[in-house]
């Protein structure tokens, strides 16, 4: 019942997101992450639990660091090796301001995608499922539904990034195929953010390496389309 429920929010909240509301992304992403929290608590977890307690946090923050600057090192890298360079020319950052720029960085990102996606899939839903069925069922459950949340959102990646047209170009068949994708390979990055949440014992941990990846991508993309990716 409770993991229905948990089921329930996310649907609504991808939903909102991606179809009914997507100007109200943040406000839907803090008020679902409050509604499963309170799912949490009426299944009885603790914040030990979840990742969050005191010691955890500080566990968190000292991975936090290294996974930033890994990121940030292995981007730079693909941005500047010729073959991996078009992942960066996404048009979704391209066309932003400054301002825009940092509203995605500083609050979208972290406030908005990482604040629910973290809280449902290596939080809330992970601790559940590890409860019950232990830690390799909870982190397969949790990162084909991490999948599967990429649904919606993936159906126009390959008219907006030039990696992924690339590869899949932009006739009647792109679509299905990014979207087969993009669920796969972010049912697989899901693993590896269970795997560093259960290593880390810390919800923070994987937070920060959700938020590296997305925040970094975004500068990187953002940058490159004013001095480095022209033509």
């Amino acid at each position: 019942m409770r993991i229905l429920a948990l089921v329930a929010v996310l649907v609504a909240a991808n939903l909102l997101n991606n179809w009914l509301a997507p100007g109200a992304y943040v406000l839907t992403c803090v008020t679902a992450t409050a509604a499963l929290i309170l799912i949490a608590r009426w299944d009885g977890l603790t914040p030990a639990d979840l990742g969050l307690d005191a010691a955890a946090l500080r566990r968190g923050l000292r991975w936090a660091p290294a996974l930033a600057a890994a990121v940030l090192v292995v981007f730079v890298i693909a941005l500047a090796v010729p073959l991996t360079r078009d992942a960066f020319r996404d048009a979704r950052a391209a066309g932003l301001s400054t301002e825009q720029l940092l509203w995605q960085v500083l609050v979208r990102v972290p406030f908005g995608t990482v604040l629910l996606e973290e809280t449902a899939f290596r939080g809330v839903l992970w601790s559940m499922l590890s409860r019950r069925h232990g830690t390799t069922w909870a982190t397969t459950m949790s990162s084909l539904l991490f999948g599967l949340w990429h649904l919606l959102p993936s159906r126009g990646l390959n008219r907006s990034n030039a990696a992924t047209e690339a590869a899949f170009g932009t006739d009647s068949t792109a679509v299905p195929l990014t979207v087969t994708a993009t669920i796969a390979a972010t049912a697989v990055a899901g693993a590896v953010l269970c795997e560093l949440r259960r290593r880390s014992g810390s919800l923070l941990a994987p937070a920060a390496l959700h938020w590296s990846v997305n925040g970094f991508g975004y500068v990187l993309a953002w940058a490159g389309a004013r001095w480095w990716l022209e033509g």
